[in-house]
């Protein structure tokens, strides 16, 4: 039995601040997550075998670190499950870009696989499968636009607006673990609400010592904060704009340096995740 076409969906921190570290190494977190319309795009096999494979165009990932072979495991491990599978994945988002694409992988094999195997799982048990993985996981899962506080575990859905963006990858791969280490980054910033952020806005505090360790992502937020307010999404290294339309969002594309890899996505506070999902259940 096969099922494909599961979307594994980019997100966008919308702002980004580090209001503490945890004894635990951890660091304490504010943000708004955004999805777009770009995304990986997953197909799965039922194996009867109870192995679990891939099929992938990435090599430099081993397979017991590859998280979406780590998501069917642990969901294996969570409910006995004596089922195997064969994961297939078409790639698109870059990796180390700060798009959350492993993360997102991750999320579609728990989701994917739940309805799959008949597993019958909630979806918070789910999300909390996904936090022991990683700490972006659980936005994933519940697939709303969503303010995240804590590790970004603690999520409140909210609806900001659902502009047409444009995306830029600068040419280089960047270790959040790296980013978090660096002995510069503001650990303290102080806390605020979401009425604070719609009033005024926030920024990514990650944004000066990505700058210093990789100017190439200085540079393009150089460029592209020329014409609009350009922002770096989680760690690194994508940043981005929004525009009122597409067409916007494209002409200011089509005129980008050719070294730099870019497109344009749509923002959109409901997953299509959750679309595919409901394609699934009203089959039965």
């Amino acid at each position: 039995m096969k099922s494909g076409n599961w979307p594994a969906p980019a997100k966008l921190n919308l702002f980004l601040h580090v209001t503490g570290r945890r004894a635990d190494g951890y660091h304490e977190l504010q943000t708004l997550f955004q999805f777009i319309d770009y995304c990986d795009l997953l197909d799965f096999t039922h194996r009867n075998d109870g192995k679990i494979t891939r099929q992938t165009s990435y090599t430099d990932i081993p397979y017991a670190q590859d998280l979406t072979i780590r998501a069917a495991q642990a969901l294996q491990a969570e409910t006995g499950s004596r089922q195997g599978v064969e994961i297939h994945i078409e790639k698109r988002l870059p990796m180390g870009g700060g798009l959350g694409g492993g993360s997102s992988d991750a999320a579609t094999v728990l989701v994917a696989l739940n309805r799959i195997w008949s597993l019958g799982l909630s979806q918070q048990r789910l999300a909390k499968i996904g936090l022991g993985l990683g700490a972006d996981i659980p936005i994933f899962i519940h697939g709303h636009a969503a303010w995240a506080e804590g590790v970004g575990e603690r999520l409140t859905a909210v609806e900001p607006g659902e502009p047409w963006y444009l995306i830029i990858c600068p040419d280089c791969h960047i270790s959040t673990a790296e980013i978090f280490a660096a002995e510069d980054l503001t650990r303290n910033t102080p806390a605020i609400t979401i009425r604070d952020f719609l009033r005024s806005g926030g920024h990514n505090d990650c944004e000066a010592v990505v700058r210093r360790l990789y100017p190439e992502v200085g540079e393009a937020l150089e460029w592209l904060g020329q014409f609009a307010r350009a922002q770096m999404t989680g760690t690194g290294a994508c940043i981005f704009a929004g525009f009122d339309n597409q067409a916007e969002a494209e002409d200011l594309c089509s005129k980008l340096p050719g070294n730099w890899r870019s497109f344009v996505a749509r923002g959109t506070n409901r997953s299509p995740l959750l679309d595919r999902l409901a394609e699934e259940e009203h089959q039965d």
